[in-house]
């Protein structure tokens, strides 16, 4: 860890003078560049040799964590083991060297590509039509609610403007109603931690024609089946709204049950989620809207291609290579794995809903608040036993929110590892607070000042200077 290459910027390795290339002779003669474009000064570029750059970054890439290298319980993300086919198919030259605005003629298996998804993304949904132009999930949502924008506005409804979010909603759901100029109202939870059906009345009935939509996620993001579904979408119908499903949490639907044909109308799935793509940091990703009938003379314009073709490729590779009597099998076997550990732990992490969940679940921290080890403390020590932390924090509902994803693929054994080092962290809390309070230990940075670090963020490498200094 102390290792020089490690540990330092590329700047820091920097010799002057030392190079590691060599230009080939100029072959396109010397021309003049006019003044206002040259530079004043040279590029601070680091000098480094040829070997000490491949240590370097080889160095850096093994601080990456990722679904390849452990055990990735990242709740509400879905972070997924990817089949490698997956990828050696979206990588074929046939498909990675389209252009988007070669002629039409030498796209044709592209485009059969596309459209053979969206029926495969119909059958799995129970929707009537999808359109792939969206780029990311929250693009997707945007795209999802222009749609339901513009049915309104074709009916002369213009007064309908609120969308209807639970309490429990993901952060974008608001966000892209905003965005869509549409205003958000929101309604809680009950204490089991589903929708509050009685206070939805109460919404109904007071704005009833204003209302343009309902966005849900189900499973919601506590990983708890909506059973009110059929009531929730009668009388958000009968209102004259809408029902939007986020599809974030679609991986353990699969096998179990139809977004369409529990009466929702549009809906955006997270292609990089269910349908194998690595993902995070911003991408890539894939928002595809789905549609009943009907509605698919209104979707817009959002992007002038499919979206991102490559995310498309690995999707249907991955629905093609599980088939339809496997595909079935992916959200039973998440939810078996969300509810083994769940069970597993509930002695000694706080359950504050104690039921069956889907594909994740919620603890509120450790059972035993008088040690003081806060959820980001948990988090931190599970760094030093090689696991990547479950979200926390999120969602709001709860103080000390631990939120636990294990997905379809893992293993047993996996899963076990995983359950005893959080037990042990659990017991860590009794016997020595202060170890997983100062967590963690055993990584190339230690804990830093997350507040400091997000409102005071050094971006450069001449800034650390100047700050040294």
């Amino acid at each position: 860890m102390n290792n020089r290459l490690y540990g330092n910027l590329i700047f820091e390795l920097s010799q002057e003078g030392r190079k590691g290339y060599s230009l080939p002779k100029n072959r396109f003669g010397n021309y003049d560049i006019p003044a206002e474009l040259r530079r004043k000064d040279d590029a601070a570029l680091p000098e480094c040799d040829e070997m000490t750059v491949v240590r370097h970054y080889t160095n850096l890439s093994a601080n990456n964590f990722g679904v390849d290298n452990g055990f990735y319980p990242l709740g509400s993300c879905t972070m997924k083991y990817n089949p490698k086919i997956d990828e050696e198919i979206a990588a074929l030259p046939q498909f990675a060297n389209l252009h988007p605005l070669q002629p039409a003629e030498t796209t044709k298996g592209a485009e059969a590509i596309c459209t053979l998804l969206c029926k495969s993304l119909c059958e799995l949904t129970g929707l009537y039509a999808f359109t792939l132009k969206p780029f990311a999930g929250a693009h997707g949502e945007l795209t999802g609610l222009m749609v339901i924008k513009k049915y309104h506005e074709s009916r002369g409804d213009d007064a309908r403007r609120l969308v209807i979010v639970p309490d429990s909603a993901h952060g974008t759901n608001p966000a892209s109603a905003a965005v869509c100029g549409l205003d958000i109202i929101e309604v809680k939870s009950l204490s089991n931690g589903t929708v509050d059906v009685e206070a939805l009345k109460t919404l109904l009935s007071e704005h009833g024609s204003e209302i343009a939509a309902m966005m849900m996620t189900n499973p919601n993001t506590l990983g708890l089946f909506e059973r009110q579904i059929p009531m929730i979408e009668k009388m958000v119908h009968e209102a004259g709204g809408l029902m939007y499903y986020d599809g974030a949490n679609l991986n353990p639907m699969l096998g179990a049950c139809r977004p369409g044909d529990m009466g929702f109308d549009v809906m955006h799935i997270n292609l990089h989620k269910t349908f194998s793509t690595p993902h995070g940091g911003g991408g890539p990703g894939a928002g595809p809207v789905g549609v009943r009938k009907g509605l698919e003379r209104f979707f817009p314009e959002v992007s002038p291609y499919h979206g991102n073709f490559a995310v498309a490729m690995r999707a249907y590779a991955y629905i093609l290579s599980l088939g339809r009597e496997h595909i079935k099998e992916v959200g039973p076997l998440a939810t078996l794995n969300a509810n083994y550990i769940k069970e597993s732990l509930k002695d000694v992490y706080e359950l504050p809903i104690d039921t069956t969940c889907c594909h994740e679940f919620v603890f509120d921290g450790l059972k035993d608040k008088s040690t003081g080890v806060t959820t980001m403390d948990v988090a931190k020590r599970l760094l030093d036993y090689g696991y990547h932390a479950p979200t926390i924090y999120f969602p709001l509902l709860f103080h000390e929110s631990l939120m636990i994803e294990p997905t379809e693929n893992e293993s047993k054994e996996t899963i076990d590892g995983f359950i005893a080092v959080m037990r042990k962290i659990a017991e860590e809390a009794k016997t020595d607070p202060e170890l997983v309070k100062s967590a963690p230990h055993n990584t190339p940075i230690g804990r830093v000042d997350d507040v400091l670090a997000a409102k005071h963020p050094v971006t450069t490498y001449k800034q650390m200077l100047n700050d040294n200094n």
